[in-house]
Formats: structure tokens, sequence, C-alpha cells
């Protein structure tokens, strides 16, 4: 079986359309099993039926026209349970009904398996015999495998209107879900894009000259830093400063040691340069893709991007040119910056892709340049949209293909509220982040990548809330030494002065180890990690103190934040640490001065000692993705229990409160890092707590500005302790909603109702 397993799922893999894909697994399957009969009868929720859609074995002139009231039946009953039925005789079963226009009355043993995508019964595989007969569990897991290829063909016939026109019913309004990586409306065609070159089909061969290889690839490698230049260049007026630094992180792997060295030393270990080149992009996209930042995970697809940049031209080879038509929606499975960048920016309307979040390098540029974006759209068969109309809703994550008139008129009037909301926003520039009783609360930036023009699109912030240091460290061979950390961090402090700029101590360990200082950790969530592995090595730790030290000299806008604290010893002694280098610099000559310390609180034992480490620091500062997810158990980029995660959750909001308690006790300021932060909907929540600023991304600013400037901070605590009588996420957010709504802000987190 396992072998007409295989076949069939090819079989239907290559299916042209849902009615091919059918007619192959009825007929397939009926054969497979030995049965006298297969049948494919699919849910259609809109007009509650089971509906006949393929048979093989029972009368073809049933297809379509055979409807089941939906539930009824043993169809129903599959789908209720959403688990097998096998009955070796099926008229004996009090929910059987017999439908004589099939000519099923003839037959007896019945298996029924479900069709199931994200926990919904799409449908019913049914086998029949006419003899009694009980079928073997082999061939049930036989069928409910085969049943389970038929759910992501389904999902697509559904949204794209295909299943609609073989019912010759109106084309439902149905979507395909991924993640909101960037907010808005994009309505337009889809032009599909795929890799230039294919890094993983290039095979093992001996170097013909062992000086031409080298030349080959340096020369390769200075084309493509070419073609960043050129593409950050035509790319410039359309990105703040803050974004186009991702091109100079882009031109830094490039560059970096480890990519150059590690191919030429492959060159000349005795392999070509193209596979020289293959085996080095895929250990250094290994090392990213085993964090747990999300953030630093997706630059595995940036490593990968640039590999198949440098084949291409080691290959030479050149990208046919595309036609891009009015209101482009690029679509593919990796959508590089670079091909992002080859689109007239007044052609392109939105960005769909099938992997990535809003974490990664074309999320990011999709907020910096205002395209509606959806990412990890899992469920989309790309080769088959090229041409299709598409809507984008970034604000949510969804992407509908070939939609209905009703869909896109009302989509159509979204994008046009949501422009108005646009220019709205606009006029919140250099307005103070103020409510409407007085409160000023100050909204910071998260970044880990400053440019060295002035950030003309993130004038906004109040400053930065939380730099990350990680990226300098990952990208080479080695630790940076002193001077060449102090440059990076004098950047960003003089880049923002007078404002305050947060800088984090680095936050590596076991899940986003450094390439030269690899670690091997059964449970790298819960491993040596943050102010753990810089706490066993202050060599590192004071380094980078002194660095961070000395490049605030004269500014005196620093603060200094420590990661993945999780007892006050540890804080105690990072802070003697942190003394010490003041101290040696002192006496080096170095005017330093001692900044504002604070802790990250992102693990529950934090919450429970946040009046002790309060005790001890400056400030706090709570970094929300984490906290939720070690609070919850869960995962967020485990796609099992992705919906577990909630920042909503009743013992989220408890631990922040908590938090503020006992830093109060001590007269000591709270700032949240995290998603929540951006979150328009938590504002109502953070507010009413009294967290003391707001540190987020840049494309957050001006949509959580407009909420403190539309609310006061009286009416932001009713919210809060409305929500605290909540008993589940889902509660807290319908009641956010519905704060939001009530202002007029609805359309800040979704477009309509």
């Amino acid at each position: 079986m396992l072998d007409s397993l295989r076949r069939i799922v090819h079989e239907v893999n290559n299916a042209p359309d849902l009615e091919q894909a059918l007619t192959i697994i009825v007929r397939r399957v009926k054969q497979a099993v030995g049965a006298d009969v297969c049948s494919v009868y699919l849910n259609d929720f809109e007009n509650r039926r089971h509906v006949l859609h393929a048979t093989e074995g029972l009368r073809k002139d049933a297809v379509g026209r055979v409807r089941l009231e939906l539930g009824r039946g043993l169809i129903g009953l599959v789908s209720e349970r959403a688990e097998p039925i096998n009955l070796d005789n099926a008229s004996a079963h009090p929910r059987y009904e017999c439908i004589i226009d099939t000519g099923e009355e003839l037959y007896h043993g019945f298996l029924g398996a479900p069709i199931i995508q994200n926990r919904t019964v799409l449908g019913v595989l049914v086998l029949r015999q006419h003899r009694r007969r009980h079928f073997a569990e082999d061939e049930v897991t036989f069928v409910m495998t085969l049943a389970s290829q038929l759910a992501g063909a389904i999902t697509f016939a559904r949204t794209s209107g295909e299943l609609a026109r073989l019912q010759h019913d109106g084309i439902p309004q149905r979507f395909l879900p991924g993640l909101a990586a960037s907010p808005g409306i994009g309505i337009g065609t889809a032009v599909v894009v795929y890799p230039p070159a294919d890094l993983d089909a290039v095979p093992d061969r001996k170097p013909e000259g062992l000086d031409s290889e080298v030349a080959d690839f340096k020369r390769a490698v200075k084309n493509v830093a070419n073609d960043l230049d050129r593409f950050a260049a035509r790319t410039q007026a359309h990105l703040s400063a803050e974004d186009m630094a991702l091109f100079d992180a882009w031109r830094l792997m490039l560059e970096s040691d480890t990519l150059i060295d590690g191919t030429l030393s492959r060159i000349r270990a005795g392999n070509w340069s193209q596979g020289a080149l293959r085996d080095t992009i895929a250990e250094h996209a290994k090392v990213f893709d085993t964090m747990d930042d999300a953030y630093l995970r997706e630059r595995a697809s940036d490593v990968r991007d640039l590999g198949r940049c440098i084949l291409m031209h080691l290959q030479n080879q050149s990208a046919a040119p595309i036609q891009y038509p009015p209101n482009t929606i690029l679509v593919g499975d990796e959508i590089s910056a670079m091909q992002i960048a080859d689109v007239p920016r007044e052609c392109l309307a939105g960005l769909v892709s099938t992997t990535g979040s809003g974490s990664s390098h074309v999320g990011i540029l999709a907020r910096g340049m205002g395209l509606p974006a959806a990412m990890g759209v899992s469920d989309l068969p790309v080769s088959r949209v090229e041409g299709r109309e598409i809507v984008v809703d970034g604000y949510r994550g969804r992407v509908y293909v070939s939609p209905g008139p009703a869909v896109r008129l009302e989509y159509q009037r979204l994008a046009a509220d949501d422009a108005a909301l646009t220019s709205e926003l606009q006029a919140l520039r250099h307005l103070p982040a103020e409510t409407t009783d007085g409160y000023l609360i100050p909204l910071y930036l998260n970044t880990g990548l400053v440019s060295e023009t002035r950030p003309l699109g993130i004038e906004e912030s109040a400053g930065v809330g939380l730099y990350r240091t990680e990226l300098p460290f990952i990208v080479r061979d080695s630790f940076p030494g002193e001077g060449a950390q102090m440059a990076n961090y004098r950047r960003v402090l003089e880049l923002f002065a007078p404002r305050p700029v947060t800088i984090r101590t680095l936050d590596i360990g076991g899940d986003k180890p450094l390439p030269y200082f690899p670690m091997h950790e059964a449970n790298p969530f819960l491993g040596w990690r943050g102010i753990r592995i810089t706490l066993d090595h202050p060599e590192i730790f004071l380094t980078q103190v002194r660095a961070i030290l000395r490049a605030a000299i004269g500014l005196d806008n620093l603060q200094l934040l420590l990661p993945m604290i999780s007892t006050v010893s540890e804080v105690d002694e990072a802070m003697q640490l942190i003394r010490r280098a003041h101290d040696e610099l002192l006496e080096e000559g170095y005017q330093v001065r001692m900044p504002s310390i604070g802790v990250m609180i992102e693990v529950p034992a934090a919450v429970y000692q946040a009046e002790a480490l309060a005790r001890r620091v400056d400030f706090l500062s709570v970094g929300t993705n984490d906290l939720t997810q070690y609070l919850l158990a869960v995962d967020r980029n485990n796609p099992h229990v992705a919906k577990l995660y909630n920042e909503y959750h009743p013992a989220v909001l408890r631990a922040l409160l908590q938090i503020l308690t006992g830093a109060r006790l001590h007269g000591k300021e709270v700032s949240v890092c995290g998603e929540m932060a951006g979150d328009p909907l938590a504002t109502f929540l953070l507010l009413g707590m009294g967290v003391h600023s707001l540190s987020m991304g840049a494309g957050s600013l001006l949509r959580v500005k407009k909420v403190i400037r539309s609310i006061s901070k009286a009416r932001a605590r009713e919210v809060l302790r409305a929500a605290l009588q909540c008993e589940d996420a889902a509660a807290v957010r319908r009641l956010l909603l519905d704060a939001l709504e009530a202002i007029g802000l609805g359309a800040l987190v979704r477009p309509g109702r």
C-alpha cells in the first residue's frame, strides 16, 4: 500500500484542478483497497449540505445532484465526529439513510474518513462494499492519509471559486489564512516569482583550475554587491533610512569572513566554486534556522537569498525580465527583497508569501514601504495563481483568490477607508503621545539596525527602547573587538541624541548560537542563553559593556538593559561587572558615566521577584513575547500550538500588573517592549495599568499614538477593570475591539467588521 500511496499522492499533487484530483482519488483508492465503491462528499457550509462530488461505483449522474442536509446520515456523523467510521453493515446503524438515487442500497460495508484542514471537516471520503466488510486498520490509515492530501486542494478550490463553479453556486467568500505582516488592503493581479538559481541542485565537482574558481567566486560576490547597491538606490525614495539599513545588513552578510573565507577554503579543499558556495550557505543558514528569536531566525532566508544571487552570477544567468501590470500582487514561496525592488513602486500593490513572518526582512520592508503583506499563507498553491485577481488583507493575514463581486466591492470600500485613515495618521506627526486628560506616554523604537543617515521615517520615536546587539556578532566568524563594537554603538547613540537609547547586552544562547561559539542542548528554550552565557564568560560581557560605555562619552543618552534575568543573583553579579568596567575605563582616562540600568522581565520567575529586581536597578522592561510564551508554555512559532499563544490571556495581564506593583514600591518605571506595545488594542490595557513607556516597530508608532490621543487614562482604567473580569483571551479581545470601535478607530486593527 505504501507504493500505491506514493503514486496516488504524486498524481493528486499534479492534478490541474480539483475535479481531476477527485477523479484520481476515487478511481485509484477503489482499486488499491479492493472496494466496490469510492466516493467523495464535500461539505457546502453556506447552503448547509453534503454534496456528492465524485464517485467510482455509484451512478455517475448522481454527481452534483445528490445533496444531504448537513449533519444527516453517516456522512453527517463522520463530519460531526471528525474521525473515521468503519461499519461492516451500514444499514443497521441508526444514523444510516439510504439514498436510492445513487444505487447504494446494494452495499453493506462502509468506511468514511473525514477530510480535515485547520480543524474544519471539509468533506468525507467514503468506501462501500457489497458484502459485509470491516476494513482493516492499515486500510483505514491509508484512506485517512489520502483524505489529508485532498484537504489543501479543496481549501484552495473554495478560495479561488473553482469549487463554487463545480457546484453551480455563487462564488463563496472564503479566504486563505496567513500571518499579518504589514497592515493595509491590496487588490490586484498575481505575479508569481521564484528563485532564479537552485543551490540544492548543485552537485559536487572537482575544480578545473583553482585560481579560476577563486576568481569566479570573488567576481560573483562583487557583482552581487553591485546589485545590492543598485537595488538600494532604486528603493531609497520609498524607504526610511532605518529600513534602508537592511541593505547594510545584507552587505555585511555578503562580505562576512564566514561566507567569503568559508567558500574559498572549500574551493581549495577540492570542490568547485558552486559546490563550495552551496555548503557554505547551508552551514551558515543552519545557524539561523535553529534560533528561537523570530527576527534572527528569519535571517536564514536572507543568507539563502544571497547564496542564490551569487550562484546566479557563477552560472552566468540573468533573470528574464518580467512585465509587471498595474496593481501587482507579488506572490511566491520565498520572496526576496531584490525581487521586491525589481517591481516599479507605482505598480506594486501587495505581497503574499507561503513562508516567513512579520519578522522577515520582506515583512520589515513591506511595512517600511507601506505595502499590505500576508506571510506564511501555507495553503496557497503558488503555481496556480499567476494572473488571477487577488485581495491581500494585511490586517488579518488573509488572502482571497479570484474574489467574488461582493468580496471585491467590500474590500474596495475598505481600501478607500484605509487610505483616508493613513492620511489622518500622517497629521499626527510631531504631536505628543498624550491622552485627552493630559497623561504623556513616550513611544520608543525597537531596532537592531541603524544606518549612518538620519532616519526620517522614524522621527516620531522618543528614542530607542530596545536596541538588539546580536546581529553584528552573528555575521562574523569571531567575536568583534571592543573598538568595532564601540563604533557601532556610537553610531546609534549619536543618531538619536539627545533622545535616550536603551542598548540590550548580548542575548545569544543555546537557541541562537554563534557560528564560532557552538553549543548543543536538548532543550534550548530553557537553556544556556542571554545573561546566563555572558556571566559564565565575563570576558565577553566586560568587552561589550566597555564598548557601550565608551560609545556614550559626551552624549549621556545611554541606558543599559540586561536580558533573560531569572534570579536576583544574576543582577547582582552583572552590576558588579558593569561597575568594574566603569572603574577600569575611568582609570584608563575615559570620561565615562554610569548609565541607567534595567532588566528585562521575560520569564515567570522574574515576575514574582519584580520588587526585588526593582530595588536593584533603575527600570524594568517587559518583553511580552517571551513572557507570554513562557507563561502559557506555548512555542508561538510551532504551527500546532501557535493559536494558543495570546497576549490577552488573563494570566499575562495579571503578570503585568504584578510587575508594575513591584516596581511602584521602589518608584521605578516600567516599559513594555514586546509586540504587545505596538498593538493598538493593547494600548487600553497598558495605559490603564500605568505603564510608563512603550517600545515598538516604526510602523506601529502612529497607530498607537492615535489611540493614546483619542482616550483618557481614566477610560483606559475602566476598560482594564472590565478586561480583568474576563476569563479567557477571546473575551478580552472582544472587549478591546468594542472599546476601539466605540471611539471610531476599529480600522486600526481590522478593515471593518
